[in-house]
């Protein structure tokens, strides 16, 4: 099986000073020691446009997704199609975190998601367990 990390629990990984930082980095080390860690290509943009705005060092973003990401999962036409289908459903939820979500949900490997936000935890009509981190 494999983890799907949500944008914000990535930041958290990698902020010292995040919120989630501690909650992020022990959640990250378990689990790499059982499972893939995979994030959606909405992620990989959302980080390192936050690295590009100067919030984080670009190559220690990189170096993060090259070292412990085993893959960058794709936003393509069925990935699209169940995000509008989330976005309709639960209209609190940004586009953004609906991809996120429908992402992890039509990956068959995917076990679980991990997140920072409330709003994506509280989703439904996922295909994975949804786990929001500090709660």
């Amino acid at each position: 099986m494999a983890v799907v990390l949500d944008s914000g629990v990535v930041v958290g990984f990698l902020d010292r000073g995040d919120a989630l930082h501690e909650a992020a980095d022990t959640e990250i080390r378990k689990q790499l020691r059982a499972q893939s860690l995979l994030v959606s290509a909405v992620t990989y943009a959302e980080v390192l446009t936050g690295a590009r705005l100067g919030h984080h060092q670009e190559p220690h973003v990189r170096d993060f997704f090259n070292d412990l990401i085993s893959e960058v999962l794709v936003v393509d036409e069925v990935v699209a199609d169940a995000a509008a289908e989330l976005r309709a459903r639960h209209r609190a939820l940004r586009m953004p975190d609906a991809l996120i979500l429908a992402t992890a949900g039509t990956e068959p490997d995917v076990g679980l998601l991990l997140t920072g936000d409330a709003q994506m935890a509280k989703a439904s009509g996922v295909d994975c367990e949804i786990r929001l981190l500090g709660s």
